[in-house]
């Protein structure tokens, strides 16, 4: 298990989804980074999990990843977890797992919740393939350019959107797609 990072899914709503398996990483390895510790520690004093915590989130995640990247060559296990859901889906953690492969490091990737493929699977959408985009841009103009794009798709478009921004968003979705309702918004 030492010198290993462990990409650990957590859940995106119940506590109690989170796998057995996870559990069992979270409890055995040296140190839990976590996109925000507040967060973090809510899902881990739940099932007694007490670790070290170390924040990496959007705004520190190359410097972080420098560390923790020494601390897994030291011969430490890692785990990394985002608030909720898979690390690196439009979360922190893409880049300390390209870090980590560049640097030889073991990645262990533990399967999770997923928030796309949770509310794809109670949308009613018939359909094998989708469209995913993440979060989309701040700004009214780069959204429009975003969904305008993905509109000349002819598949089903996944868009991750804040609370603040969903009724601006519905407002862009509803005047580019009108009644050809091929998108499904997953509220983050």
């Amino acid at each position: 298990m030492s010198s290993t990072l462990y990409i650990v899914g957590t859940p995106i709503g119940n506590l109690d989804d989170i796998s057995s398996r996870a559990l069992k990483i979270l409890k055995s390895v040296d140190v839990i980074a976590c996109e925000d510790t507040r967060h973090s520690k809510h899902l881990l004093s739940k099932f007694s999990i007490n670790k070290k915590l170390v924040s990496l989130h959007q705004h520190n995640e190359e410097k972080k990843a420098s560390l923790l990247i020494k601390e897994i060559q030291s011969g430490k296990a890692i785990a990394y977890i985002s608030d909720a859901g898979t690390p690196g889906i439009s979360d922190p953690g893409a880049y300390l797992v390209k870090k980590a492969l560049e640097s030889k490091i073991k990645v262990v990737p533990i399967p999770g919740a997923s928030s796309i493929t949770t509310a794809f699977s109670a949308a009613g959408i018939v359909a094998t393939q989708f469209n995913f985009y993440g979060f989309l841009p701040n700004t009214d103009s780069k959204s429009r350019k975003v969904i305008e794009q993905f509109h000349r798709s002819q598949f089903t478009s996944v868009f991750f959107v804040s609370p603040h921004r969903i009724l601006k968003t519905l407002g862009l979705l509803a005047e580019i797609y009108g009644s050809m309702q091929r998108f499904l918004l997953v509220v983050n």
